[in-house]
This record gives structure tokens, C-alpha cells and sequence, in this order.
């Protein structure tokens, strides 16, 4: 009889134990972890190296299980860039992420600093040129066709070439989809670094949008999902790469070389302004914690520039941490090592 009392007992005061607030944490992160954001990364790597820095970013949000990279995808032609790409991928033990690349001759910017150079002649990587790399239409066509419905968020930090080609893509071998239709019913949410409206000002002009006016023009005026900006003046404000190159513990580190010799290629002594790192932190993690948010609607205009209009369609984020918290939390993740692979 006590046998048969205490074993009940027993086994009362475990589960008590375990359903209470003496749970292990491992046991409570798994029970509240939220689903994996599902990304696709569209970048114009080699132009600029915070693309670099974007690219870390998302390594250390996928290592941290926070998101999963479906893709990573360019829309720079120049010659360096899907090896560059490559280089990142294989360093952060990811090597087999598919690569897309635009199969039209521009965009076609290139790594004035040389640091694209010297990462791909110094580390290991899979993919040697641009030819190896799926076309990037297709490539979206493929990895979209095969996600659950409204899953898929996009981050664009470079030209919006293949967003805009992706729109006018005809059904295929993936898809029975027209390129919008695929969008609408794929795509959860784009987010991009993109656009500028100088304070007080209602027309601006940036980089990303003027390099490919036509291609801007038709994602901006046509795109059908939610659409969040993050604009030039949030990342002209963030400067990162110096504590990386300072922090001795971190070596032989393509996101440290890259920042390491193009900072010094441009005398730069206070960090290079951190665009789209803002995106990927968004993406991952949501603005909410970091940004303020209104809705505008802007127009393209044929030179590239935005012009703000009576709308809702996008929306713009502004600053609600200082840029100095948030510059501290995208370079501590920036340096980020790569996950040990048991």
C-alpha cells in the first residue's frame, strides 16, 4: 500500500514540477519560439561593403535560429560578385544556399576598394563566377513556387532589376503563376533599403532607386504586398566596422578583411554608414523595437528620383532608438563567428 501511494505521489509532484515556473528555460524557448522568417536576400554586392556587413547580419539571425535563407540573390552584374557572394555563404558553413544573379550586363558596379578581390583570392567558395549562378528570375521563380503560401519576406538592398523582371515573368517549369501572381501568393512581406526624403522635403534621390529608374518605377507603382522602407537617412546616421577590425579575437574573418581594407582604402576613421544591415534587422526581427513607422506613397520619377504623394502604400521608418543603440547592436552582430557545425 505505500508502494502504491507514493508512486502516484510522485509522479504528481513531477509534473507540478515541470508545469511550473521552475521549467527549464530550454523548455520554455521551445515552447514560445516563433516560426522561422523564411528570407530572400536580393543584394548588389561589390558596389559598397555594407552589403558585407547585411550579409553577416543574416548568417548570425540564421545561427540563431531566428530565420532561414532561402536564397541569396544579386542584382549586380559585376564580375566579383557571385563569388563574393559565395565566399560569405561557404565562411558562415552555409555553402549550399542557392545563388541567383542578374543575366542582364547592368547594373554593373564594382568594388573601387578592391576588398572583394582580395576575400575571394583568400578564402575558400564554391562558385568562381557569375556563370555558375542560376538566373535570378528563375531562381525566384523556383524557391517561391515551393513555399507555403504568404511565408516568403524579401529583402532587396541593391537595384530593383530583378523584382521588376520577376513581376513580368510568364509561367514556367516551376510555376503555372504569372510573376505577379506568384508574388501575391507567395510573398508575406518586401522590405528594402531604398529611397530618400531629405527632412522638410518631399522629393529625394538614392542610389538604389536612380541606378535602375525604369526597373524602380514599376515595383514601386505595381508591387502587391505589404512594402517596408527603410530610407538612406537611417543608414547615414549608424557608422560600423571599427570595432570589428579592432577586435583582435576575430581572425581570419572575410566580413573583418573586407571592412578591414576598404576602410583603409578610404581613409575612413569613424566607420562606413550601415544602409542595409537595417534592412536584415527589420526582416528578422521586426521594426517595432527599433523604429518609428508612418504610411506614405511615393512616385518614381523617369531620373530616378522619389517624390512623396497622397497614399498609404509603403511603410517608411524613422528612428525611435537612438542610431547609436541601434549601430551597437547591428555591429555586435556583425561579429558574429560562425556556428560550429557537429
Amino acid at each position: 500500500m505505500k508502494i502504491n501511494f507514493i508512486l502516484p505521489l510522485s509522479i504528481f509532484i513531477l509534473s507540478s514540477f515541470l508545469s511550473s515556473s521552475n521549467l527549464p528555460k530550454e523548455f520554455k524557448q521551445s515552447e514560445s519560439k516563433k516560426p522561422l522568417v523564411q528570407i530572400i536576400f536580393d543584394t548588389d554586392i561589390a558596389g559598397d561593403y555594407d552589403d558585407v556587413g547585411a550579409m553577416a547580419l543574416l548568417h548570425a539571425f540564421a545561427d540563431n535560429s531566428e530565420i532561414n535563407i532561402l536564397a541569396t540573390i544579386s542584382s549586380n552584374a559585376f564580375q566579383t560578385t557571385i563569388p563574393t557572394i559565395s565566399v560569405l555563404n561557404t565562411y558562415f558553413g552555409r555553402p549550399e544556399i542557392p545563388c541567383g544573379i542578374t543575366k542582364k550586363q547592368l547594373p554593373n558596379q564594382a568594388c573601387s576598394q578592391k576588398w572583394a578581390e582580395a576575400i575571394i583570392a583568400k578564402y575558400p567558395h564554391n562558385l568562381k563566377s557569375n556563370d555558375e549562378a542560376m538566373d535570378a528570375v528563375k531562381l525566384y521563380r523556383k524557391i517561391l513556387a515551393k513555399q507555403q503560401d504568404h511565408s516568403v519576406t524579401i529583402v532587396t538592398v541593391g537595384f530593383f532589376t530583378n523584382l521588376a523582371d520577376l513581376m513580368d515573368s510568364k509561367p514556367d517549369e516551376y510555376s503555372a503563376l504569372s510573376g505577379k501572381d506568384l508574388i501575391h501568393k507567395k510573398v508575406k512581406l518586401l522590405i528594402s533599403m531604398a529611397a530618400a526624403l531629405p527632412e522638410g522635403k518631399d522629393r529625394g534621390s538614392e542610389y538604389n532607386v536612380h541606378i535602375d529608374a525604369p526597373s524602380s518605377q514599376k515595383v514601386f507603382s505595381e508591387w502587391n504586398t505589404p512594402f517596408i522602407l527603410s530610407p538612406f537617412g537611417i543608414g547615414e546616421k549608424i557608422f560600423t566596422g571599427i570595432r570589428l577590425i579592432n577586435n583582435a579575437a576575430i581572425q581570419n574573418s572575410p566580413v573583418k578583411d573586407a571592412y578591414q581594407i576598404a576602410l583603409a582604402a578610404d581613409k575612413n576613421t569613424t566607420g562606413r554608414m550601415s544602409w542595409d544591415q537595417t534592412a536584415v534587422l527589420v526582416a528578422a526581427r521586426g521594426y517595432e523595437n527599433y523604429f518609428n513607422s508612418k504610411k506614405i506613397n511615393l512616385k518614381i520619377e523617369d531620373d530616378g528620383s522619389n517624390v512623396l504623394i497622397p497614399g498609404e502604400k509603403f511603410i517608411w521608418l524613422s528612428f525611435k532608438k537612438s542610431p547609436l543603440e541601434i549601430q551597437t547592436i547591428i555591429e555586435d552582430l556583425m561579429m558574429h563567428q560562425p556556428k560550429v557545425k557537429k
